[in-house]
């Protein structure tokens, strides 16, 4: 018995010390392609290409009251999305979030009718829906905490990660 603990920790040991790399990256050359700058980097002599990460789009978008209807300010963002993810292959979660106001069940339901929502029009935008995963979490991950109308507004939302 010790001999195969002794034998598992070994092998543990071996796969941590080779799972680390000790090659440097080197910044190459940064492009501009369609307003996103897209950087690569050289990892020992592999060309890697990040993902551009657009960080002036609004990745959450706010709902009226016990709806889930996608209102024009994030339908506009959806559709700059909509544009970025078809030309990459990369997923998305679209997390659906709603005020405490309502039972637990029927704020995990409302969450996720949101969510389904904006993955809809995303989907209708060409989006592959199969790397769209929608999630509810209802009152639970509150933006604002607090028994207020602006505490409210804060978390009836979806959220694209």
């Amino acid at each position: 018995m010790k001999t195969r603990i002794n034998l598992y920790a070994s092998l543990l040991s071996l796969a941590i010390l080779t799972g680390c790399s000790s090659a440097p990256v080197y910044d190459n050359d940064t492009t501009e392609i369609d307003n996103a700058a897209v950087k690569t980097a050289q990892v020992g002599s592999a060309d890697v290409e990040i993902v551009p990460v657009i960080s002036d789009l609004a990745t959450v978008f706010y709902f009226d009251f016990d709806k889930a209807v996608l209102n024009a300010e994030s339908r506009g963002a959806l559709l700059e999305h909509a544009a970025i993810l078809k030309g990459n292959s990369r997923a998305v979660r679209l997390e659906g979030h709603a005020d405490e106001r309502g039972t637990r069940e029927y704020n995990i339901a409302l969450g996720e009718r949101r969510a389904a929502a904006a993955k809809e029009f995303l989907v209708l935008q060409g989006v592959a829906g199969d790397r769209i995963e929608v999630i509810s979490f209802g009152e639970e991950r509150a933006a604002a905490f607090g028994s207020d109308d602006e505490a409210w507004r804060l978390n009836r939302r979806v959220e694209l990660k």
